[in-house]
């Protein structure tokens, strides 16, 4: 019989010798192995002072997105809803009162937006449906939590802070996703 893989090795029966088994050149082995790990670089980092580098396309918790004026993008068109394939997404859509103009971009806007986040997959798809960009994935992840209800993001939760009045946190959560439309326009 042909073996799959050049692994398999046949076992040795013979009887170990007394050096063998005092288990010293294992012994030895092991400890070398250890010293040389000893000076290498390590792997972990110390998470709340020092941050790893993510991947360029590294999708994070949702944002919905303002203009320069500091409006509400979302129309409540529902595509993102309907384009996300967990069905995290549930909005309502109500229509804009007479003075709101300075809050809301369109006659319609979404009254009501949550994300249930244990549902979400960060798959992206609802960043790529939204016509008018109002939602897009952060670079921030998840943070854990212990209840349920802690994991369910209402709309204040996930709009970006306003740029007139909050200029410096709005800058930081927009990220990177700033420098790109710099360089775009």
């Amino acid at each position: 019989m042909q073996a799959l893989t050049n692994r398999a090795k046949p076992v040795d029966r013979k009887p170990m010798t007394f050096v063998e088994r005092l288990y010293l050149w294992n012994i030895a082995k092991g400890m070398m192995i250890t010293f040389k790990h000893l000076f290498k670089k390590k792997a972990t980092i110390n998470y709340p002072e020092q941050t790893r580098p993510f991947s360029p396309v590294f999708r994070g918790l949702h944002v919905l997105n303002r203009d320069e004026q500091g409006r509400e993008r979302c129309t409540a068109c529902g595509l993102c809803a309907v384009a996300c394939p967990a069905e995290a997404i549930t909005m309502e859509a109500a229509e804009r009162k007479q003075g709101e103009e300075n809050l809301f971009r369109e006659e319609k806007y979404a009254a009501k937006y949550e994300i249930n986040m244990l549902r979400c997959i960060f798959c992206g798809l609802c960043e790529e449906a939204c016509p008018k960009d109002a939602i897009y994935l952060s670079e921030t992840f998840a943070p854990a939590n212990y209840q349920r209800k802690g994991l369910i993001y209402g709309k204040p939760d996930l709009l970006i802070p306003h740029p007139i009045d909050n200029p410096e946190e709005y800058q930081q959560a927009l990220g990177n996703r700033a420098n790109k439309q710099q360089q775009e326009n």
